[in-house]
């Protein structure tokens, strides 16, 4: 796999709790990077491939452009957790700022980041939301960056604002868009993929004659793991490595080696 050093690789979350000037930020900078280093080593010891951290707190997310203060926070967060484990690092800064991602990914020394709108737009909560891979790779050849890019394809909690073949979906994404893989997810967060999307968008992939990966994006457990991964490169997976399966609740180590077992 061109990201990846592994096939069937499993990305574990590091869901921030909401950062500084977030309308959940419960006061303590300290206790956020306390628990993103805690969630860090518990994926890292379970035996997670990679690790993708995510500033899943700050909702409301801002569509594209999140403020200075977000950016420097994740950027502090990403450097200690890079210190901190070996394995491959991403960013994904919601709702789909991937200049942000970019810029934070390279100072941090990540190696990897997840756009959710990459190319196209998609009709979300946040408003109508555009791929701006026109910027983001320019940005990355302008600071001489080495940061891969995971795109999504249908990405969670959106709709698209006209339907078009999936193939030109995919074709577009890796031709035009550079993306370096490609992620499918189910229709929200926990919620499982569509085996038959999973299925159609590997099959374009390979008939594009593309290295790029797949990856599940939502609703891997370990009751389906080796399932989807007959299928995918890999998956993303979030809520169901925490305690309870409650996608709020710290990582679980005893879940993440039971997970990545199965895988």
């Amino acid at each position: 796999m061109s990201i990846f050093e592994t096939d069937d690789a499993i990305v574990g979350m590091v869901h921030l709790s909401a950062l500084p000037g977030s309308p959940d930020y419960g006061g303590s900078f300290d206790a956020i990077r306390t628990r993103a280093l805690t969630d860090v080593h518990a994926l890292e010891s379970g035996g997670v491939d990679a690790i993708m951290v995510e500033n899943f707190g700050d909702s409301p997310f801002y569509p594209d452009d999140v403020p200075k203060h977000v950016v420097a926070s994740m950027t502090r967060i990403v450097t200690e957790l890079r210190q901190a484990v070996d394995c491959p690092l991403g960013v994904n800064v919601l709702r789909n700022d991937a200049e942000s991602a970019l810029s934070i990914a390279t100072a941090g020394g990540a190696d990897f980041i997840r756009v959710n709108v990459h190319t196209g737009a998609r009709l979300t909560d946040q408003g109508v939301v555009e791929g701006n891979a026109h910027e983001t790779l320019r940005l990355r050849d302008e600071i001489d960056s080495g940061v891969k890019i995971l795109a999504d394809i249908d990405v969670k909690h959106s709709a698209p604002l006209a339907e078009r073949p999936l193939t030109e979906l995919v074709d577009e994404t890796l031709g035009r868009g550079r993306a370096d893989g490609l992620v499918v997810s189910g229709v929200g967060t926990g919620h499982e993929v569509d085996t038959d999307l999973l299925e159609s968008v590997v099959s374009v992939r390979d008939e594009a004659s593309s290295d790029a990966s797949v990856l599940v994006g939502s609703g891997t457990t370990t009751e389906n793991v080796a399932d989807l991964l007959e299928i995918a490169d890999g998956a993303i997976v979030g809520t169901a490595l925490k305690e309870e399966g409650k996608t709020t609740n710290e990582v679980d180590e005893s879940r993440v080696s039971e997970l990545v077992r199965r895988a």
